[in-house]
């Protein structure tokens, strides 16, 4: 059988005539693509940010950098330290008083509750005890036998200056009077230290009252509980317009705070009212706990704003001697230490490490490595560090 290549010349015919017009359009296309690609401009070389020459940093005319950095004069500064510390509000002791039970004895009454505010001398509770009543009897026993006594005297001086009577019985009448003052004396002063009265109609009850102004801050009795121990506390009165500030100092500051030293008192519960306060103490004892010293600041509390217990902040103004200050945008870490860049010539910077002092919040203590008059990058030296 004979094949039939007609197909195949087809193809053929075809793929000659593509080729012949593709060849005729890169001769009349070519000569204008050329042209085309001569004529388009090469990109202009590029202006480089920062120039490393030889552990300078040079910042060039063009570079942008220019606009973006800072310089400023280092100079000395007499400012204070602002030493800041966690403080608690504390009732004063010197104004905190314990109201114990006298005798022993069953309260009957009370007549305050936790939080009241009270008055000198006002009556808080009232107990029922047979020891202020013996106290009372024991009284008028010895008021009685005082007026006797004086009787006595009296009619032993009459008798003897009528020259009646002997020497000794005025001597024992005067002996007797003397004695039974003494006793009256003594059952006086032992009422009085009871710190109470008897309540009207009943000499067996006896009132407790307040020894002081202020607010019931503890109460640890109610009606009906026997009180067997003259040295347990009924409850606590305090005088709460005025208070401390106790701050909680650091060990490796606490050098820095001395009695007499001002503080700033900030309070998170009022916000936007500062206590201005001076330093009254200082313990001499560091707390084994958190390490800490605390120092006591009296403060005024005459509106009763000032709640014990509540958290404040205590910043001391520590004086300081003059010293250079750069703002924290200075400073650079580089591995371990800190550097700032220095200002050799005209937009020309060096590296240079520094040592720091006391942390002053936006403010950085130089102690070492400036020097006053040198201008230093305070803004934008992160971006020659890149």
């Amino acid at each position: 059988m004979t094949r039939d290549h007609r197909p195949r010349r087809e193809n053929l015919r075809r793929f000659h005539s593509c080729k012949a017009l593709l060849t005729l359009m890169v001769m009349l296309l070519g000569p204008a693509l050329l042209s085309a690609c001569s004529r388009t401009p090469l990109p202009p070389a590029t202006t480089p940010i920062v120039i490393h020459d030889q552990g300078i940093l040079r910042v060039p005319e063009k570079s942008p950098l220019r606009a973006r950095l800072k310089v400023q004069t280092v100079t000395l500064h007499a400012a204070p330290h602002a030493l800041s510390v966690p403080a608690m509000i504390e009732a004063d002791p010197a104004h905190t008083v314990n109201v114990l039970a006298p005798l022993t004895g069953r309260v009957v009454e009370l007549k305050v509750g936790l939080g009241d505010h009270v008055k000198r001398g006002q009556v808080v509770a009232v107990i029922a005890s047979g020891d202020y009543a013996q106290a009372v009897s024991d009284q008028q026993k010895a008021a009685d036998a005082l007026a006797l006594a004086k009787k006595a005297l009296d009619r032993a001086e009459g008798v003897q200056q009528a020259g009646g009577g002997a020497q000794k019985d005025l001597e024992a009448a005067r002996s007797a009077f003397n004695q039974t003052q003494a006793e009256y004396g003594r059952t006086q002063t032992r009422l009085a230290s009871l710190s109470g009265a008897a309540v009207k109609g009943d000499v067996r009850r006896m009132a407790v009252v307040s020894p002081a102004n202020g607010s019931i801050t503890a109460l640890s009795t109610a009606v009906g509980a026997f009180a067997n121990d003259v040295n347990a506390v009924l409850m606590t009165v305090t005088d709460l317009g005025h208070v401390w500030v106790t701050a909680h100092v650091a060990e490796n500051e606490s050098a820095l705070v001395t009695p007499g030293l001002s503080a700033d008192v900030v309070l998170p519960a009022l916000p936007g009212r500062h206590v201005q306060g001076t330093v009254q103490s200082v313990s001499d004892v560091l707390d084994a706990d958190s390490r800490r010293v605390k120092a006591r600041i009296v403060v005024p509390n005459i509106d009763g704003a000032l709640k014990a217990n509540m958290f404040a902040t205590a910043v001391f103004r520590v004086a300081q001697p003059k010293a250079l200050l750069v703002p924290q945008s200075a400073l650079l870490m580089n591995n371990d230490s800190v550097t700032v860049f220095v200002e050799v010539s005209p937009w020309a910077f060096a590296r240079r490490t520094v040592e720091l002092g006391l942390d002053e919040g936006e403010q950085a203590r130089i102690i070492k490595g400036l020097t006053p008059g040198e201008r230093v990058v305070v803004a934008g030296g992160v971006l020659i560090n890149d």
